[in-house]
C-alpha cells in the first residue's frame, strides 16, 4: 500500500495512470503528452512499473504500458475507513429522501388538505 501511495503522490504519474485507464499506450506516446523530458517520463514509468500499477510489454520495438488497477485494492480498502466513518451518511440520505417525498405529497394534496392535517 505504501508503494502505491508513494507512486500516485506525483501529479505526472497520476496523469499517466489516467491516460492508461482506457488503453495501452507506447512509452513514446506517453512522453509526447508532457512538457518534461523523455528521460523524466521514463523515470515516472519506472516508478509506476515497480509499484505494480502498470505493466509493460515489448511489442516489436515498442514498449506498451497498461494499467493494473488491482494494485489499488489495498489503498482503496484503507481509504474506505475514512469515507465511511459511520453509518450516518446513509441514514441522513434516507431522511433527506423522506423529507422530499413528504413535501411532494403535501404539494400534490394542495393547501386545503394541509390545513385539515394540522387541525386533526
Amino acid at each position: 500500500m505504501d508503494e502505491v501511495a508513494a507512486a500516485i503522490a506525483d501529479p505526472v504519474r497520476r496523469d499517466i495512470l489516467v491516460m492508461l485507464r482506457e488503453q495501452r499506450l507506447p512509452a513514446g506516446e506517453i512522453a509526447d503528452r508532457f512538457m518534461i523530458s523523455r528521460p523524466a517520463v521514463s523515470r515516472h514509468l519506472r516508478v509506476l512499473r515497480e509499484s505494480g500499477l502498470v505493466r509493460d510489454t515489448l511489442v516489436g520495438r515498442q514498449r506498451l504500458y497498461e494499467l493494473d488497477a488491482s494494485r489499488f485494492a489495498g489503498l482503496v480498502e484503507w481509504l474506505d475507513q475514512f469515507v465511511r466513518v459511520t453509518g450516518w451518511e446513509h441514514r441522513l440520505d434516507a431522511l433527506e429522501t423522506e423529507v422530499y417525498r413528504t413535501r411532494r405529497e403535501r404539494r400534490a394534496r394542495g393547501p386545503a388538505d394541509h390545513r385539515q392535517e394540522n387541525t386533526a
